[in-house]
């Protein structure tokens, strides 16, 4: 499947005259600058090119401008060139303590270089955030109040997450009384916004090449004439003295020749065409999404940036949905994604929770065809389409679609619910919710409309009855229509809860007490499910053996919490092994790995652990060498109702689980290992790193 890349923000690929550039600099031109043969003075002069082309291009007849390894280093540079020049007025008696500003939503690295360089220096000055509306854009009555006692204000041109642009003449005039020295993050605006450095008085400008299609690796700093500077690196006084070591030849020629592009105007789409590309694209979002909210006005953005909510959404459920469909977004900053954190630069703007926790950001390229929007919105349109199918949108009917399995279970910080679904006469019973689990208990009767019959807890606990509480939202009629209870949950005077073919016993502890309970759900096909709560918590499985007349043999027992992963174990296995489970590599089966395992076994089966609707999308990895197993969709939420069916095939069968980046494979792997099977593998990264087979196609309605 073509992969889409909409993350232009984070970075960009190389453009292809810009790799040919470093290419030949690399095996004809690779002469050191700073030599004075030919080869060093043809190096020196291609850089000398590069620069007048960047001068031209931003306005910066004046001024240093040196060569960096990207924005990062900039900004270290800038921050320790302004502090130390304010030291040294400090030093001489010139000025008091000043302010550090910088915008509330800025890009961590500057507010992390001002805290950084503020102690090394020993200034220990106040660092502010100016604050910014609910548009993104800096307060600049607060910053003109502010600005007689600033000694160094970071703003940016345009912000990364949300493509607000910066007011930047409404910035220089709030500064215009002020002796504050001026860094402009200008990493976004790069061949996208006209800076004219010189004649805003901006004193520091950073840039990072691989934004606009140039390799990582290669960056510019603009330093205006007479701003103080102190080099980040000494040594051999390359570029004028401002930044030591050899410069970076080959991506200095790529980013020329991306600069080459900027100013011939035959690569890059204008600006009308970029708006048009944006307005196609936030048309297919809203079909795909009714209720979808953009996070900034577009027309203070960055013709390029789409950041948006979808009400009921969670980013990650959206961000798993788009790589289903191998169109490559983000949940915002590329530097913080890994960190399930809500946005902080929606935060600083006063956006509503669920829209800082949810965002998530669509940048495309300048260079991006007419021919991959109109592909990107049909993708995006067919995985609106796929969440409608499975009942996930706000704007789904209520119960259009089927549980997954007998058993689902939610887990919210290793606290594990589980619900128990007779799909045939729309009931569920409830075991173990606490008030967390309450959003996707919510979810999950949006899309599957049962009847709420019994909530059970395994033991006497606050929580239990909190979120009985917040029952009532998701279940309202059945919470009413509920009978006497015990303590626990149990339905007064009953022996048995019964779901169409299943049934659910408890049994009590030794002593009777009233405080705990295990249930067992009995079950024609699947065996005994053991929901045993607290219990899991046991170093062995002493305080268990009274379960063993109970159950059979190879019952699976359930936990209430469940930090590790193990899913289910029984009566015969250590609740808490020594070996919790077999290390990541010795589950990961690399392409390499997996024909040499294989040679002799049965055909495998592959089993795709994703979200249904992450499955209906396509998405397939290509076993090579002629394998063609059976595919089968097993959500990891539903796990549990396949584990028994697996247990029981032929230990030499193969069963090989896969998901986006092989997490969630892992996890599925480890615990049928664990159950007994020990031919259960993981796809090594997932379909992140295997071919996926198969075109999206939206999901017949």
């Amino acid at each position: 499947m073509e992969e889409i890349y909409l993350d232009a923000n984070a970075t960009t690929p190389v453009l292809p005259q810009a790799r040919l550039a470093a290419l030949a600099v690399m095996g004809e031109a690779f002469g050191n600058p700073s030599s004075i043969h030919g080869s060093g003075l043809k190096a020196r002069a291609l850089m000398e090119q590069v620069r007048d082309r960047a001068r031209r291009l931003l306005g910066a007849a004046r001024g240093q401008l040196c060569f960096t390894s990207g924005a990062t280093e900039g900004i270290q540079t800038a921050v320790l060139s302004a502090l130390t020049e304010l030291r040294r007025w400090r030093d001489a008696g010139e000025i008091q303590p000043l302010l550090l500003l910088y915008g509330a939503t800025e890009h961590k690295a500057v507010p992390e270089a001002l805290r950084h360089w503020n102690a090394l220096l020993g200034l220990h000055w106040p660092v502010r955030a100016i604050p910014v509306d609910r548009q993104g854009r800096h307060d600049l009555a607060w910053l003109r109040q502010q600005a007689p006692q600033a000694g160094l204000v970071c703003t940016m041109a345009a912000n990364n997450e949300t493509g607000v642009v910066s007011d930047l003449d409404g910035i220089r005039a709030a500064l215009a009384d002020s002796s504050a020295l001026w860094l402009v993050d200008s990493v976004q605006a790069l061949g996208k916004l006209p800076l004219h450095l010189t004649e805003r008085r901006i004193d520091y400008a950073p840039f990072s090449g691989h934004k606009l299609y140039a390799p990582k690796g290669i960056g510019m700093l603009y330093v205006r004439d007479g701003a103080p500077f102190t080099p980040l690196m000494t040594g051999g006084g390359q570029e004028g003295a401002l930044r030591a070591g050899t410069e970076n030849i080959a991506g200095i020629a790529a980013l020329g020749e991306v600069l080459r592009a900027l100013e011939a105007g035959d690569t890059f789409a204008n600006q009308e065409t970029l708006l048009a590309h944006r307005e196609r694209l936030a048309l297919a979002l809203t079909d795909a999404f009714p209720g979808l909210v953009f996070n900034a006005p577009p027309s203070l953005c960055l013709p390029t940036t789409l950041n948006f909510a979808v009400p009921g959404l969670a980013s990650r459920l959206l961000l798993d949905l788009f790589d289903a469909a191998c169109l490559r977004v983000s949940g915002g900053s590329a530097c913080s994604a890994a960190k399930a954190q809500p946005s902080y630069v929606l935060e600083a703007m006063g956006l509503p929770a669920w829209q800082s926790s949810a965002a998530v950001r669509l940048s495309f390229g300048a260079a991006d065809s007419a021919e991959l929007i109109e592909r990107a919105c049909a993708r995006i349109r067919a995985c609106g389409a796929s969440l409608r199918a499975h009942g996930l949108t706000v704007h789904a009917p209520a119960g259009n679609t089927t549980p997954t399995g007998l058993v689902t279970r939610f887990v919210v910080d290793g606290a594990c619910c589980y619900l128990v679904a007779d799909a045939k006469r729309r009931h569920c019973v409830l075991i173990d919710p606490l008030p967390a689990h309450s959003e996707q208990i919510t979810q999950w009767q949006r899309r599957h409309d049962h009847t709420l019959v019994a909530v059970l807890a395994t033991t006497n606990r606050i929580e239990h009855a909190a979120a009985v509480a917040t029952l009532s939202a998701a279940f309202p009629e059945s919470m009413q229509a509920l009978g006497s209870v015990e303590p626990l949950g149990w339905p007064q005077g009953e022996r048995q809860i019964q779901l169409d073919h299943h049934r659910i016993t408890r049994l009590a502890p030794p002593g009777g007490s009233a405080d705990a309970s295990v249930y067992v759900l009995h079950t024609p096909d699947q065996g005994q499910l053991a929901f045993v709560g607290a219990s899991a918590m046991a170093d062995d499985t002493g305080s268990l053996n009274w379960l063993t007349p109970a159950l059979a043999p190879h019952a699976l027992l359930l936990p209430g919490h469940d930090e590790a992963q193990h899913f289910a174990w029984t009566l015969g296995q250590p609740s808490r092994p020594k070996a919790l489970h077999a290390e990541p590599e010795a589950l990961a089966l690399s392409r390499e790995r997996l024909h040499l395992q294989f040679q002799t076994s049965p055909a495998p089966l592959l089993v795709d652990v994703r979200e249904l609707y992450e499955h209906a999308l396509g998405g397939r990895p290509d076993l090579g060498q002629g394998i063609q197993p059976k595919v089968q969709a097993v959500p990891l939420g539903s796990l549990l109702n396949a584990l028994p069916v697996w247990l029981k095939l032929e230990a030499d069968r193969p069963v090989l689980f896969y998901c986006r980046s092989g997490n969630r494979s892992a996890q599925a792997a480890r615990a049928l290992r664990r159950l007994g099977h020990a031919n259960a593998w993981s796809l090594e990264g997932g379909l992140a790193l295997w071919m996926a087979q198969a075109t999206p196609q939206a999901p017949a309605r």
